[in-house]
Formats: C-alpha cells, sequence, structure tokens
C-alpha cells in the first residue's frame, strides 16, 4: 500500500510519507503509507508495511516520553472516526491527532558526528556553525548532544541546515529555546532507553507544532528509522559509519548507483526494498520486545 484512496474524510494534505484527512476541527487523521523519502525525493517503489511499522515506534516512543513534552494524541480510536468499511485501508497505520499549528522548522538533535554534519566537519570543524573539538573522527560521539535545526521544506525541495541564530529569526528566541531544550530532553531520555535495547541513536528529528493555547507539542512522528538514524551497539566502531536500523540501508544503494539526488530516483530492487523493511522491523523488535 502507498496511500488510502478511498477514504471519504477530506484529504487535507500529502507529505513525503502521512496523508492527512479532516475529522473536525480539533481533530485529524494521520495515515503513515509506505512511501519512502530519500534526500527528499519521495522513491517510486513503496517498503513493504513500512507505514505499520512506522506508526508501531512512534506510537511506543508518543508513550514512552509523554511525561517530557505534550504530543498530538487526542485518545480517540481511529475504528470511532473511520466506517468500519473503509477501516481495513487504515488500520495499523493511522492515528488520531490534534490539528496544530506547526512549528516552521524541524529540530534536529545529533549525538554522533555523521552525515551531513561530518561533511561540514570536515571542512570548517564545525556543524551548523557550531565550534566542535578538533580530532573527531567519523561517528565520533559528541561530548555532549547539539541541537542543530533546518527549515522545512516542501515535498520535493531539500531541508537546509541553518543557525540557531537564524532559527530564533524565523520562529522567536521564545520559542527557539523551547525547542531546542525539549528536543534534547527527549533525545537524551530516548537514547538512554534505546541503549538498553543495543541500539544507539546517533542523531534525530523532532516535529513541532503549538495547540490553541499556544502549548509545544510533540506531532507528526518520533524516533523512527525515517527520522532517525539508528545503530546496533555491538557492531559500532568509531572511524566508520556503522551499519543501521534505519532507511541508510537504501541511501547507501541510492548512492552507489550515481544518482544526482534530483527526481526521479532510480527504481529501487525488491531485494534492496525488503532488506530495508526487514531494518524497520528489527529497529520495532528490539524498541518494543
Amino acid at each position: 500500500m502507498t496511500t488510502p484512496t478511498a477514504l471519504s474524510l477530506k484529504k487535507l494534505y500529502s507529505g513525503k510519507v502521512r496523508d492527512l484527512y479532516e475529522i473536525d476541527d480539533k481533530r485529524m487523521l494521520m495515515v503513515a503509507s509506505d512511501r519512502l523519502s530519500a534526500f527528499d525525493v519521495i522513491l517510486d517503489e513503496p517498503i513493504p508495511e513500512k507505514g505499520k511499522i512506522l506508526t508501531a515506534i512512534s506510537s511506543f516512543w508518543f508513550d514512552k516520553l509523554a511525561g517530557l513534552v505534550p504530543n498530538h494524541f487526542t485518545g480517540d480510536r481511529v475504528e470511532d472516526v473511520v466506517s468500519a468499511a473503509e477501516l481495513p485501508l487504515v488500520e495499523g497505520r493511522a492515528v488520531v491527532a490534534k490539528r496544530l499549528k506547526p512549528v516552521a522548522v524541524e529540530a534536529i538533535v545529533r549525538g554522533y558526528l555523521v552525515g551531513s554534519g561530518w561533511k561540514e566537519y570536515q571542512k570548517s570543524g564545525t556543524v551548523c556553525e557550531i565550534p566542535l573539538p578538533p580530532g573527531l573522527r567519523e561517528a565520533s560521539r559528541l561530548p555532549e548532544p547539539i541541537f542543530t535545526p533546518s527549515t522545512k521544506a516542501a515535498v520535493g525541495d531539500h531541508d537546509e541546515n541553518i543557525s540557531y541564530e537564524r532559527c530564533e529569526g524565523i520562529i522567536g528566541a521564545e520559542l527557539a529555546a523551547q525547542v531546542k531544550d525539549a528536543s534534547i530532553a527527549l533525545y537524551k531520555a530516548a537514547v538512554e532507553y534505546a541503549a538498553s535495547r543495543g541500539i544507539i541513536i546517533a542523531d534525530t528529528k523532532f516535529e513541532f507544532g503549538l495547540d490553541e493555547d499556544g502549548t509545544l507539542t510533540l506531532m507528526d512522528e518520533v524516533l523512527t528509522p525515517d527520522s532517525s538514524r539508528f545503530w546496533p551497539a555491538d557492531s559500532y566502531v568509531e572511524g566508520r559509519n556503522p551499519p543501521s536500523f534505519d532507511k541508510q540501508f537504501v541511501r547507501d544503494w541510492l548512492e552507489s548507483t550515481g544518482w544526482n539526488k534530483q527526481p526521479p530516483a532510480p527504481a529501487v530492487p525488491e531485494e534492496v526494498a525488503k532488506r530495508t523493511a526487514d531494518k524497520y522491523r528489527e529497529a520495532l523488535e528490539r524498541l518494543t520486545a
């Protein structure tokens, strides 16, 4: 399944992975498809059962971290807002969520030096203009997690890493401080739990919204293989990018093709899609077993 097409609810938005449907002026149905976005391009080939796995992982984390930051769950059940005839289209991949005003930046927390951060560090000794100690290597653990926001790109466009000062300019100093503090607190709590399950969370992305009272609220997805870099602790070695439980597997395959990261993406072989799904499923099983 890539996306439900027969829901009678009004569609509000289709994102890279999720589709949003209106329930009323306070609630919406958030449906996770099997689409995969890599380098901000939606691939033509779905990842089998990915939407259900993402929904299960997100729901687990939303529940576990509920004491730190309010989240978008309303407490309503999907079966109470979707007809019995349409329920099979979304069962296991949908949640009833609050309609929030999105905060206009993505909140990224990095605990390890990898990806675009590693590339920048090699050039300038910084990550998102934050100076880091000399002598760090690829996949080095940072002395402390750092908050490195990015812009929120439209579908098909690329997110852009920005400085904290620019983040303040976009959303205001007070809200920027709230987002930064909440993101680092969430990341630290998740890292501690994941370590007990043999998983290193190298970095992650949170998304926030404001409710009608202006309360900062965690939304969208949280600590999934789509929004995070999960590494098996038993194969972690400083100096190289470890194998991961996330979509890095398909990213690595795409990089190997010489693709220029502009649409359209190369067709993903069935075996690569299956192995990517297996990575997602292993992350869920490890975290929730």
